[in-house]
């Protein structure tokens, strides 16, 4: 745009600043049927004569390329598009043009967020096709009518997609992911193959269970032998290594149905198209030990309730693990445990610490807390490492928050108790080979607690 003002009696030209104007393209594979008005070629020309005929107004074309090819609008992880953001945060680019707005993005998170990141800069934003001024309210409310339609068209899609994915399924075919220990999935695709070498691995494993009778000594031995899980190359080429068994793993083989030719979706059970590497009968006297070997209630092990005063505060020293609550019930009797993960999923000689009874472990730190208000070498040391992460903590904090143990402590009920141990201690480390137990303590929760004693 050109403009004449006075100066001195004489008419002086003012050129409006050149806008640079950089074209983003996009073609996604289900274009192809279109290629004609798709093309990128296609949408850089129809965006090139946009900005030729606004000339009037000093648009230019910037030279660069932004162009993604074969690429979905679901998400913004495309190169072309993050040189295009890049370019736009340094400055080189004052406004992004493009042939129609799911060109540049189907998600109205994604679009939004590009959209604030364009006024941050300045940037003006045009579709050729859909022509609106994106500094105005009505422009605005434009966007965002065209991104929801966009986003619809994409869900849509995403339901049909699933709907194709379920009646395959339900046909017995095999539709993706990870194929199972002792099959291979068939080169066109659509149906998984027996794999031999792996078939007699995976029948070995369910004789092993039977025998041993629990996950986590068949996982043990399993991990002697060797063995791991399924190893697989994906169809984009990357390698999937196999993994030592845990309980979890090993469980999750055990139960798939794939192993006696079937597959399940939504919790049915459908006839495979594949076949089977497993008896049904030995399939199913397995199916019965898991059953039998589940948590039930008396005489076995499950989670205690959040009523654990440690909860999610005890670790295993020596694993550098959590310590988790469970019990079992002898002669009806409940006896509370604090077992480390790394013996739930790796077996009991796989830790030095294993487990300690709950009553034992709560007793000792809560003791250990009673006995910092009477020594006053130790009473020192808690508030300089308290001090250490924050400086404001000070004595008189600590010797209030230490007075709600002794004697109120014993007056609070199970749930307050942990309350107060959650808010008063970062994590309690526990070394059961050593014997020993350290309390690392919540400068914040000191203070926190100090407030609630003097109210």
């Amino acid at each position: 745009m050109i403009a004449a003002t006075a100066h001195n009696g004489q008419a002086k030209v003012q050129r409006a600043p050149v806008v640079r104007c950089a074209i983003y393209t996009r073609q996604s594979v289900s274009d192809g049927k279109d290629q004609e008005f798709s093309s990128l070629d296609a949408q850089r020309e129809a965006a090139e004569n946009y900005i030729l005929s606004q000339r009037g107004r000093s648009w230019k074309v910037l030279p660069d390329r932004y162009d993604d090819g074969n690429a979905s609008g679901a998400n913004a992880d495309r190169s072309a598009l993050q040189q295009l953001l890049d370019d736009v945060d340094a400055g080189l680019i004052d406004c992004v043009v493009v042939y129609k707005i799911d060109r540049l993005s189907r998600s109205i998170a994604d679009f939004v967020t590009m959209m604030a990141r364009f006024d941050e800069k300045g940037v003006a934003f045009t579709a050729v096709t859909q022509q609106f001024d994106t500094t105005t309210s009505v422009g605005r409310l434009t966007l965002n009518l065209l991104t929801c339609f966009a986003q619809f068209e994409r869900e849509t899609i995403a339901e049909r997609t699933r709907d194709k994915i379920h009646a395959a399924r339900k046909r017995g075919k095999w539709t993706g992911g990870p194929p199972p220990l002792g099959y291979d999935v068939h080169p066109d695709g659509g149906k998984i193959v027996v794999n031999e070498d792996e078939a007699k691995r995976a029948r070995a494993i369910f004789a092993l269970y039977l025998e041993v009778g629990t996950l986590t000594g068949t996982a043990r031995a399993l991990n002697a032998k060797g063995w791991t899980t399924k190893a697989w190359t994906t169809k984009a080429g990357v390698e999937r290594e196999g993994r030592r068994f845990t309980k979890t793993n090993l469980r999750s083989l055990l139960i798939n149905p794939v192993y006696i030719g079937k597959t399940r979706l939504n919790g049915e059970v459908y006839d495979g198209d594949h076949d089977a590497i497993v008896k049904p009968a030995i399939f199913d006297n397995v199916q019965a030990l898991l059953a039998d070997n589940a948590p039930t209630g008396t005489g076995s092990r499950r989670r205690c309730s959040g009523s654990a005063l440690l909860a999610r505060l005890l670790r295993c020293a020596p694993c550098d693990a959590s310590m988790s609550a469970t019990h079992t019930t002898k002669r009806g009797r409940r006896y509370g445990y604090y077992v480390c993960r790394t013996t739930r999923t790796d077996g009991w000689a796989a830790c030095p610490t294993k487990s300690v009874p709950a009553a034992e472990i709560e007793r000792l730190v809560v003791d250990q807390i009673r006995a910092i208000g009477k020594d006053e070498g130790l009473l020192a040391q808690v508030l300089a490492a308290a001090r250490a992460e924050a400086p404001t903590v000070d004595e008189p904090d600590l010797r209030r928050a230490l007075a709600l143990f002794d004697p109120v402590w014993d007056a609070l009920h199970a749930k307050e108790q942990a309350r107060v141990l959650t808010l008063l201690i970062e994590r309690v480390d526990y070394d059961g080979a050593a014997g020993t137990v350290e309390i690392a303590f919540r400068p914040t929760g000191i203070q926190a607690l100090a407030e609630e004693v003097e109210a």
